[in-house]
């Protein structure tokens, strides 16, 4: 914890401040981004390239400030009971036989149905658990692989920071949760979602900010070192790859080669640690072709 609470950040440059102190290095943008997010108590909705940080911001985010993560991971497929809630059939299944034992075998029909969907069997997923935990950090992870359907579901939440579920009313958070939404843009998020969102696009970093990102994340590694793997990333990026490397991989590619003790990025070094960094066969000879390229 940083002492920092969302209430106490009255500028961009606080906000950056904060993540600093957790490992996060906010360029401007994204320092202005989250700071409007959090005065104006709306969802922040980061697209960009796999790999630039948008995930890691709300990590940041919820460290700086001291808050709980609740993480919802998309995929396809997601429905409101992986997502929000379902009742826990087994345990009422149990209650109404008990109901049935306590009156020899008669059952009251209205008062047992009434007595099945009460809080005791409601099992909360992520998204009701930001609402009933709030003030937290809300992660929607990826939301580009959720579809259309799983999409309009998440509107009331963003609309009223509340949801409704049929068979018990409406619950609403008493603080509203930060959310944050990330996609890769593996196809495009609909506008009605936009629209309750502030935007940001996420470019990956610029070469001085790479480097500071790896040294701070890995204390170990030397400035010159650190300087050739953020190079080599770069060059990287510029290629025609499937899956160009982001920072995670630039991280990886310098903890492989700490721990075969390397203090320089070589191209028999480079050639020893590609899997680090690239994770498609086609991507590996591509690059391997170029290393003497790659490394000048």
């Amino acid at each position: 914890m940083t002492g920092a609470t969302t209430e106490s950040i009255s500028s961009p440059e606080e906000l950056a401040a904060a993540l600093d102190t957790v490992g996060y290095l906010a360029d401007d943008g994204v320092a202005t981004a989250g700071f409007l997010a959090l005065r104006m108590g709306k969802p922040l909705f980061c697209e960009g390239e796999p790999g630039t940080g948008k995930t890691a911001l709300a990590l940041g985010l919820a460290a700086a400030f001291g808050l709980p993560l609740i993480r919802l991971q998309c995929h396809e497929g997601i429905d409101a009971a992986q997502a929000l809630y379902e009742w826990d059939f087994p345990r009422q299944l149990l209650h109404l036989r008990a109901l049935e034992a306590a009156g020899d075998g008669k059952l009251d029909v209205d008062a047992a149905e009434q007595s099945l969907y009460t809080e005791r069997f409601l099992l909360a997923r992520p998204l009701l658990q930001a609402l009933q935990s709030a003030p937290c950090v809300l992660l929607v992870d990826e939301i580009d692989r959720a579809d259309d359907e799983f999409e309009a579901f998440l509107l009331q939440l963003l609309d009223e920071n509340a949801v409704t579920i049929p068979e018990f009313g409406e619950i609403k958070a008493e603080h509203p949760p930060l959310v944050v939404l990330t996609s890769n843009r593996t196809r495009e998020v609909h506008d009605a979602l936009k629209r309750r969102c502030l935007y940001h696009w996420l470019e990956h970093p610029d070469l001085a900010r790479e480097v500071a990102i790896l040294r701070r994340r890995i204390p170990l590694l030397g400035e010159r070192l650190a300087a050739q793997v953020a190079a080599a990333a770069h060059r990287l990026r510029e290629m025609e790859l499937l899956k160009p490397p982001g920072v995670a991989e630039s991280l990886d590619w310098a903890r492989a080669l700490l721990a075969l003790n390397r203090e320089e990025l070589d191209v028999a070094a480079a050639a020893r640690t590609l899997g680090a960094v690239l994770k498609y066969s086609e991507d590996l000879d591509r690059v391997r072709a170029k290393l003497d390229t790659l490394l000048a």
